[in-house]
């Protein structure tokens, strides 16, 4: 059960039942944003045996301040959100297997994904994290414990994104693929902060390949 300020908050859902889903997906909107938001993107996927579990932030904000901000700022909300994912990823995880499912965020969703994912190394089946990275302020140390044994990884970023600075996308990079992670990383030039084409595609490529 989620402690804190995301305690009680629910998990809205799309596409499959969860019970009779062969994949999950796991979807983190951004600041501001709600669950049902970034659901949408379920439609746009064409899957049909692919559950789509999203949790709602308390106030639309996982977290009240940058995610580069020395941790103790954004607690106690960053450790509720992070059960609160962990959560949603283990009932996921108990109908589909931890291999099926895969996480999706966007912005503070992203960073948040990325951390969740880091600290609970092991095989899943996708991050992707749209415009984010791992949380902290340069210099903290990244002293994962697990294996993500091939778990594909997709980061993608504008090398101008005001809220996300490209030196933190290339340490995500290198701290995933050193706990395992098959990454692909893609940096678009002059985005800004938004999802494009290009990554969305990759991302229905994770997300499709998990029904077969």
């Amino acid at each position: 059960m989620t402690e804190g300020p995301h305690a009680g908050q629910p998990v809205a859902t799309a596409g499959a039942d969860l019970a009779d889903a062969r994949a999950a997906v796991v979807t983190v909107h951004g600041r501001g944003a709600t669950a049902r938001s970034i659901l949408g993107m379920a439609g746009e996927f064409g899957t049909d045996r692919v559950a789509y579990l999203a949790p709602q932030a308390a106030n639309h904000t996982w977290y009240p301040h940058s995610f580069m901000e020395e941790t103790a700022r954004n607690q106690p909300h960053l450790d509720s959100a992070l059960e609160f994912l962990g959560g949603t990823v283990a009932e996921a995880a108990d109908a589909v297997g931890h291999d099926r499912v895969a996480l999706l965020g966007f912005s503070q969703g992203a960073c948040l994904s990325s951390e969740w994912v880091a600290r609970n190394a092991r095989r899943y089946g996708g991050l992707i994290a749209f415009s984010g990275g791992l949380v902290g302020p340069e210099g903290t140390p990244r002293e994962y414990d697990g294996d993500l044994d091939g778990t594909p990884a997709f980061l993608g970023c504008s090398d101008v994104d005001p809220h996300i600075p490209l030196e933190r996308v290339h340490e995500t990079r290198d701290v995933l693929e050193d706990l395992g992670a098959e990454v692909d990383e893609r940096i678009y030039e002059g985005m800004g902060h938004g999802v494009n084409e290009d990554e969305f595609s990759a991302a229905k490529g994770i997300v499709t390949s998990l029904e077969r």
